[in-house]
């Protein structure tokens, strides 16, 4: 018999370091935790000793909570050597979001994407007090929730700008090809897609050490979302080709350096697990698709368990991602409904 702990990717720590403190997972690579707001209540954010300085990748999300966790990291495993250069893999908050703070009060670089700090930096300007009519004819077309859609329409729209720090003008790109000198290695930069456009993960050549952010992770996939800024979209194709792509530089000693839960090492594995349960995913909704469903109606079989509240939004975008994908492959119709909901059903 094949246990589990055979067929799963491996992690060298049981536990994670506690908020203000490090574990050192490499030489000179210290991997610190952040807090979130949400029931994924954190993010990991490494810095890579450069001797007269640090190099910090991610920085969490903007909150004066966060920044004094900062505080309290670069006085105390820091050993109050400054911050000289910040890498953010993608735009999301969680990740860019005190990476201004750092350029504007510590005279940090910013080193990441072009379009990570497009993003980023129009939609920290694009603040809404009222939804925009574009979101929620999108939540319709989705299907969601009547009484999901009607709470959120009568409360103020969350902005990026909330938990983004402003971000001043100015950064440093990085594009796929890129070899990045960081903490005494050399780095190849490979451009991963789906979970966030452009989103850089890094691989040392020096030693075993790979930086995938959000688009590897250990225990749970990452959300692969379509939203109202491009609702036709096809993340999911994306994310696979791009996984695909990584796969073929993946070896089983690499340490995965990732952007939530457990460093860990059998890459391959893991990476062939996520692909698969994409696959998966499809071959379930196919099934189901015999007769006609809204993306809201595909919960129960794409994610086999009951959708709280609190993971809601998530889960709704990751739907539309699924059936946008076989939408856009041929593999089934759609028409709309008298809710406006458009319904999927397979050819």
């Amino acid at each position: 018999m094949v246990s589990v702990a055979d067929v799963a990717p491996r992690t060298p720590w049981e536990e994670p370091p506690a908020m203000g403190e490090a574990i050192e997972v490499a030489e000179g690579v210290l991997w610190m935790r952040l807090p979130l707001p949400m029931k994924l209540d954190h993010v990991n954010v490494y810095a890579f000793d450069e001797g007269d300085s640090w190099t910090v990748v991610d920085t969490g999300m903007s909150s004066n909570k966060t920044r004094r966790i900062w505080e309290q990291l670069m006085a105390g495993p820091l050993g109050g050597k400054p911050v000289r250069r910040v890498v953010v893999t993608h735009h999301h908050p969680d990740h860019i979001g005190n990476a201004g703070w750092f350029q504007s009060e510590h005279g940090a670089e910013l080193v990441t994407t072009r379009t990570a700090w497009l993003f980023a930096r129009m939609l920290t300007l694009d603040v809404q007090e009222s939804w925009p009519e574009e979101t929620l004819a999108y939540y319709r077309s989705a299907g969601m929730d009547p009484e999901v859609y009607d709470t959120r329409k009568a409360d103020r729209p969350f902005n990026f700008a909330d938990t983004v720090y402003p971000m001043p003008l100015g950064f440093t790109r990085v594009q796929q090809g890129d070899v990045f000198r960081m903490g005494g290695r050399d780095w190849d930069i490979h451009m991963g897609n789906g979970h966030a456009p452009e989103h850089a993960t890094l691989w040392s050549r020096d030693d075993n050490l790979v930086l995938t952010g959000d688009q590897v992770l250990s225990s749970i996939s990452p959300n692969i979302g379509v939203y109202a800024t491009e609702p036709e979209a096809d993340p999911l194709a994306e994310w696979l080709e791009a996984c695909e792509r990584l796969a073929a530089l993946a070896r089983p000693e690499h340490l995965a350096l990732g952007g939530h839960k457990l460093p860990f090492t059998r890459l391959p594995l893991r990476m062939r697990q996520l692909i698969d349960n994409h696959h998966g995913a499809l071959e379930r909704l196919m099934e189901f698709l015999e007769t006609p469903k809204s993306a809201a109606e595909c919960f129960p079989t794409l994610f086999k368990r009951t959708i709280g509240p609190g993971e809601y939004g998530l889960a709704l975008v990751e739907a539309v991602a699924h059936v946008n994908h076989l939408y856009r492959t041929g593999q089934v119709t759609r028409t709309r409904r008298s809710d406006e909901a458009w319904v999927y059903q397979r050819r």
